[in-house]
């Protein structure tokens, strides 16, 4: 990424390892005596995922922030639906909607393979999300490690915990807040709408119906996305670039190009959070050390540690 010093973001990740990281009891060398081969597995898996698809390191991304904002990092929201479990697949924010469950299993069935019943799911999925960021030219970080997986998941706080892609600043401020994360942390995380795309059911009102909206964008995506039906029709949510991981998501919001009102509210709504977006347009170097930092915090959410959870055989469904 242009501008940004890849040894510095190491050193924030370090720094940011040995601050969070032995509070919960993880860390970037807990397998490397168990399963040494674990990080090269995934790197290999997500290149192979991300070539085929680019949008994939996104959605693998979302995966993560989704299963970390419920109940915290345990691969919840990786767990099917059956007989004696509701899952999170279902929930309002992730029907339709979240996508990538695949690309986890094959990565597992791997590391199976390789370590069997050593590496959870909560792990490999905090490592291909990292990986499909820098495979789309994003910076890199190690990942703390050692977490356990959940036996169980919480549809219910799937649909509460999870921000909507209608939230305005204050909502955003204080959701990210009862997770730990601040406002630096909110917009930096934000910035993962550098990649990836949106469906027409999640941008529809803000490109008919918001005024702080460049008035050529919305008509744009109005072709994308009638007033009815079409729900699944996609739209970049970076107009410059969603294939690259940059700052420029921070520079279409700065203009009103934002595709999400969620989005938008980051510049100019007075949520506080002004300064930091502007900050972000126009210095790639800080989003993405800030960027470092607020994942290794995110990835820092309650896990499940030592004799808690388990390591599960099959990410889709308890042992």
């Amino acid at each position: 990424m242009a501008g940004v010093s890849l040894m510095l973001v190491r050193v924030v990740a370090v720094a940011c390892v040995l601050a969070v990281g032995a509070v919960a009891q993880l860390s970037p060398t807990f397998y490397d005596g168990s399963c040494p081969s674990l990080q090269s597995i995934v790197r290999s898996g997500m290149t192979s995922a991300v070539q085929k698809e680019p949008r994939m390191g996104a959605s693998i991304l979302r995966l993560f922030f989704h299963d970390c904002f419920v109940n915290g990092c345990d691969a919840s929201v990786l767990l099917d639906d059956s007989s004696t479990l509701t899952g999170e697949k279902n929930a309002a924010p992730n029907a339709n909607s979240l996508r990538g469950y695949e690309v986890i299993d094959a990565i597992k069935s791997r590391v199976e393979a390789a370590c069997p019943g050593t590496v959870s799911c909560a792990d490999i999925l905090a490592l291909a999300a990292r990986d499909g960021v820098n495979l789309l030219s994003g910076p890199t970080w190690a990942v703390p490690l050692g977490r356990r997986d959940a036996r169980t998941a919480s549809q219910a706080a799937a649909n509460s915990n999870l921000p909507s892609p209608t939230s305005n600043a204050a909502t955003l401020v204080s959701t990210f807040a009862s997770k730990g994360l601040d406002s630096r942390d909110l917009v930096a995380l934000s910035g993962a709408h550098t990649i990836g795309a949106a469906r027409c059911a999640s941008f529809r009102s803000r490109v008919y119906n918001d005024t702080n909206i460049n008035a050529g964008f919305a008509a744009r995506r109005r072709q994308i996305c009638p007033a009815q039906g079409s729900d699944g029709n996609l739209a970049p949510l970076d107009a410059l670039s969603s294939v690259k991981f940059d700052n420029g998501y921070f520079r279409n919001v700065v203009s009103q190009f934002g595709l999400l009102h969620s989005d938008q509210e980051l510049f100019g709504a007075g949520g506080g959070v002004d300064s930091i977006t502007a900050q972000y347009a126009r210095n790639s170097g800080a989003f993405a050390r800030d960027f470092v930092t607020a994942m290794i915090k995110m990835g820092n959410i309650s896990p499940l540690t030592g004799s808690n959870g388990e390591v599960r055989a099959n990410c889709r469904k308890p042992n």
